[in-house]
């Protein structure tokens, strides 16, 4: 870690301990009673019954992880397992490479060539899809499951980018394709399994439906939002910007005439608008810093209170403030100015309308 970043918040302690727990006790119980439930002439091998159990747990953690964020937007109380699924992601990355290395030292630990070399050779009928080498999407999966949990740190986030390092963890929708049809074209292929052949469908069935369902209300929110906003206008209010061009504790000026500029501030999680002229000597207030919820003048120092408008006392400057609405993202600005020193509630940026 550079000593230019703040050590990272990891999980919640108790979310990590519940996952090991969950994990540990799903291999004991797929090992210790899943060979009842196989119908097989001969015991079933230790090895591939682990391999079976880590394979089979990968599997289910990648559907819960895809689970979540649908989840956590249909329901806020999801939403803490949203914020802690960090090592949830790198935790099924690491039970996914221990079902590969079973893999490869059951099945290629005896090959005259290496191993990987084997797996890669071993099934080459590309041209079907009965018999197609499914191993290869069990790789792309794995792959991109290392690549993700390299790169769940924050420095990463920081140093791609929050564009980039989103667009990047996306793919674990990839991923989770690649695993389906490693499956669907792998194991389901064997002797009828009806358990786990519900498991698989259920998982397709419940990570799509979620995505669906999600998809349809955030579609009738936005519905809504365009509503809202337009509404809103017709009353005479402006579009100000996007809440995200805004940086912390900083202003975006907003242009209302030639004489008239508000200056729009994001601080403590709040947006609140004034204008943009000192009383003082007509100073750039969008220019000057926040300080204890009072914008400071970047010409003379003078002081303000970003609610009301009103310097701290025992002085008595008063400026305009202006009324603000956050429709989703997106900041309506109330063209009409407020008399000097009016109080105007901050608006709250996690309760956007």
């Amino acid at each position: 870690m550079s000593v230019q970043y703040m050590p990272v918040i990891w999980n919640r302690i108790f979310y990590d301990a519940v996952l090991l727990v969950a994990v540990a006790l799903y291999l004991y119980v797929f090992i210790r009673f899943a060979p009842g439930f196989e119908d097989v002439t001969k015991p079933i091998d230790g090895a591939i019954l682990r391999m079976r159990a880590f394979g089979s747990c990968a599997f289910l953690m990648l559907t819960v992880i895809l689970c979540i964020g649908p989840l956590a937007r249909l329901d806020r109380r999801f939403l803490p397992l949203l914020y802690n699924r960090r090592h949830f992601g790198v935790m099924t990355a690491g039970i996914a490479a221990v079902h590969a290395n079973y893999v490869l030292g059951w099945y290629f630990s005896f090959s005259p060539t290496d191993k990987f070399v084997a797996l890669l050779s071993s099934n080459t009928n590309y041209g079907q899809i009965l018999g197609f080498p499914f191993e290869v999407f069990g790789i792309v999966a794995l792959l991109i499951l290392f690549v993700l949990a390299a790169t769940s740190h924050d420095f990463w986030l920081s140093f791609l980018g929050a564009p980039l390092w989103k667009a990047l963890h996306m793919s674990i929708y990839v991923a989770y394709v690649a695993v389906v049809l490693h499956v669907a074209l792998g194991a389901l292929q064997g002797p009828a399994d009806p358990i786990f052949t519900s498991v698989v469908a259920a998982s397709v069935v419940l990570v799509s439906g979620l995505h669906f369902a999600t998809g349809r209300m955030e579609a009738s929110r936005d519905k809504g939002e365009e509503t809202a906003k337009a509404a809103l206008q017709d009353k005479g209010w402006v579009v100000a910007g996007e809440v995200d061009e805004i940086d912390d504790d900083c202003a975006k000026v907003v242009t209302l005439s030639e004489d008239e500029r508000v200056a729009i501030f994001k601080y403590d999680g709040k947006l609140s608008a004034i204008t943009n002229a000192c009383a003082h000597q007509n100073g750039p207030l969008g220019e000057g810093k926040v300080l204890w919820g009072c914008i400071t003048c970047p010409w003379h120092g003078y002081q303000y209170n970003l609610a009301d408008g009103r310097a701290p006392e025992p002085f008595t400057e008063k400026i305009s403030t202006y009324r603000l609405k956050l429709i989703g993202s997106t900041i309506l600005l109330d063209p009409n100015a407020l008399p000097p020193g009016t109080h105007v509630e901050p608006t709250e940026i996690g309760a956007a309308a």
